[in-house]
């Protein structure tokens, strides 16, 4: 009996994605410092799925009653994910802000070709805030990623945030969608990390107000 349950936990584990614990995501149940759930939500355990084809951009469009963290334009800040996982090759990550609710996002951050780094074992990022951001206590800030290896899927995960900054506006590169309903597809890389790129290096330019 114990050899089919070790089978079981290996599929299990071969399963598991990754997600982001820091900033807490909304509803996460393992993310750090969470703030207390909106009235009528539940936590949600499948916070390393990919986004399914009919699901909004966040996946939980009710934001958490308070940030998850406070931040000042300019400064640097660490985004922190689960251990384990698995990483799929690496592929395109980016790191972005809405100050619109969530449907439109602003890139800070990208990790192209190789998120998670060249061995795949890296957990936790550490990048500079643009200075120029405005202020705001209902920024959204999302971690994205498409995959390198295996089925053509978009990971997103979104934390509430408050940003502490002086400008009005801030201008920079949409978020790249793909593999998500409605959205171009980017094929499996197949060892050619380029694959894809064209849609983060010609992504349009929007402004944050």
């Amino acid at each position: 009996m114990i050899l089919p349950i070790v089978v079981l936990a290996l599929v299990a584990s071969s399963l598991a994605h990754l997600a982001l614990i820091s900033p807490c995501p909304r509803y996460s149940p393992n993310g750090q410092n969470c703030p207390a759930l909106p009235a009528g939500q539940s936590l949600d355990y499948s916070m390393s799925s990919p986004l399914g084809a009919n699901e909004p951009l966040c996946k939980h469009t009710v934001p958490f009653p308070t940030p998850s963290a406070s931040w000042t334009a300019g400064q640097s800040v660490t985004v922190t994910f689960a251990p384990g996982g698995a990483p799929h090759g690496g592929g395109h990550c980016e790191f972005s802000l809405s100050y619109d609710g969530g449907n439109t996002f602003v890139v800070v951050y990208q990790v192209l070709s190789h998120c998670f780094g060249s061995d795949q074992g890296t957990r936790q990022y550490t990048f500079g805030l643009p200075s120029g951001l405005p202020s705001s206590d209902k920024a959204v800030f999302a971690w994205t990623w498409v995959n390198a290896i295996g089925n053509r899927e978009f990971y997103m995960n979104c934390a509430d945030v408050a940003i502490s900054g002086g400008s009005a506006s801030y201008t920079g590169k949409q978020m790249t969608i793909a593999n998500h309903n409605g959205y171009p597809t980017i094929p499996e890389f197949s060892g050619n990390y380029d694959t894809g790129m064209e849609f983060y290096n010609n992504a349009s330019m929007i402004t944050l107000r």
